[in-house]
């Protein structure tokens, strides 16, 4: 147990401001105890939280550990005109050499900027069509060594031939069968109506969901015309896709508005992901018509949940109805989406302590100013998963850092090698 003395914690849900210290059970079903008396037990550990802010950590609702060993990286062998050539030049080529050692690295680099940005519970959607077998058990393992939760999913495509599409959903189900997850699909497509049922119909027997890119960029919903006769939202309903309230919709940029009823009438989330669609320059975010279950990402962008908010927020004054309150509102609904699905590794005694001297009154009442404009990752001092430690000072505690750098950058090596 660790005991938090002397802090100021804020409710998550209710921007309450509580002065107490607070003893940290440990376990999936571990809870907080404000004010302990001398009959709970003896923490093993204490931490001075004087003039400091505890409150729940953080959580992605879509990442790409395989991007991990991207930064830096050469460019392509020919400049990207568009985003299907953006796919088939930089992450399909760098997918399709990943291999299990990559992989690890990866999903440790991944984990650890995580857990030093305060984020202790990632959803992520992998692809290594090289690399199938065990591939989500790799970063499964990675991320129980740091000590952050997930919920893990194969991307399965038909892109890679019927034989990689096969590969997706035998992974898929062995690591259902042992491990909370989803049923991860690229997009519509590259996706055929027999994987598309296939995958559904497992989503079935495993009591999961569909996670997918949906419409990320025009040429999705074009594609889905001239191939199926109809959009994206009616293609995946008709699949029955959309009947799971675990599914997770990536991107949904250029949904019309008969298919943004259908998402809204339906048990399905999406995850807007800000900084990619502004990087691939695909299009803008608008939450017009699609309903409240609206949560954010990095889409494998970083690892900064902070940061996605920010400009969620900052592009919605443009291209969306959004304020300070809507904003944190999407930044915790990955919370929610946890909660109401029943997925452990998000519990109450997952925290984060700030060490945010603000120069201004900071309350309940003008929190979302201060989550906006002043609170920033660099504020993360300590971070509790599962009532553990895993961060003290900016520091991770459960994996060697250095060493693990050290390794993903010989990966990375070899990465950019046999993308060459």
């Amino acid at each position: 147990m660790i005991l938090l003395k002397n802090g100021t914690y804020i409710n998550w849900q209710t921007l309450e401001f509580r002065e107490a210290d607070i003893l940290v059970e440990e376990g999936a079903q571990g809870n907080l105890v404000f004010s302990p008396t001398e009959g709970h037990p003896v923490p093993s550990k204490v931490i001075d939280c004087t003039g400091k802010y505890i409150t729940h950590s953080f959580a992605n609702g879509h990442h790409h550990v395989y991007s991990a060993l991207a930064m830096g990286m050469n460019p392509p062998r020919k400049n990207p005109e568009n985003f299907l050539e953006i796919l088939q030049y930089i992450w399909w080529n760098l997918d399709k050499a990943l291999d299990l050692e990559m992989i690890r690295s990866s999903a440790l680099v991944t984990a650890i900027a995580c857990a030093k940005n305060g984020i202790t519970f990632v959803v992520d959607h992998h692809a290594s069509p090289f690399a199938v077998a065990g591939s989500l058990e790799t970063i499964a393992r990675a991320f129980d060594e740091a000590g952050v939760g997930h919920l893990l999913c194969y991307e399965i495509s038909d892109r890679d031939g019927l034989d990689s599409a096969r590969k997706g959903l035998l992974e898929t189900e062995h690591y259902l069968r042992h491990r909370q997850g989803l049923v991860g699909l690229h997009a519509s497509f590259t996706v055929s109506d027999d994987t598309l049922e296939r995958a559904v119909d497992l989503a079935i027997r495993t009591d999961s969901g569909i996670h997918m890119h949906v419409a990320e960029d025009n040429s999705d919903e074009l594609h889905c015309l001239e191939h199926y006769g109809m959009r994206i939202m009616n293609r995946l309903d008709q699949a029955g896709a959309l009947q799971f309230p675990k599914t997770i919709l990536a991107h949904c940029l250029h949904l019309d508005q008969a298919e943004r009823k259908i998402v809204a009438q339906s048990s399905a989330w999406i995850v807007q992901n800000t900084e990619s669609n502004l990087n691939n320059g695909v299009g803008h975010f608008s939450s017009s018509g699609l309903g409240p279950n609206i949560m954010l990402g990095t889409d494998g962008m970083h690892s900064d949940m902070l940061r996605s908010a920010k400009a969620a927020f900052f592009a919605g004054q443009e291209y969306d109805s959004i304020d300070s309150y809507e904003t944190y509102r999407r930044f915790r609904n990955v919370h929610h989406y946890l909660s109401r699905n029943e997925l452990t590794g998000d519990g109450e005694n997952n925290l984060v302590i700030l060490d945010y001297d603000s120069p201004t009154p900071f309350n309940q009442s003008n929190f979302p100013g201060h989550f906006l404009f002043g609170i920033e990752s660099k504020n993360v001092r300590h971070v509790i998963s599962g009532g553990k430690l895993i961060v003290e000072d900016g520091q991770m505690l459960t994996l060697n850092e250095p060493e693990i750098l050290a390794e993903a950058q010989k990966q990375a090596e070899r990465l950019w090698a046999k993308m060459k």
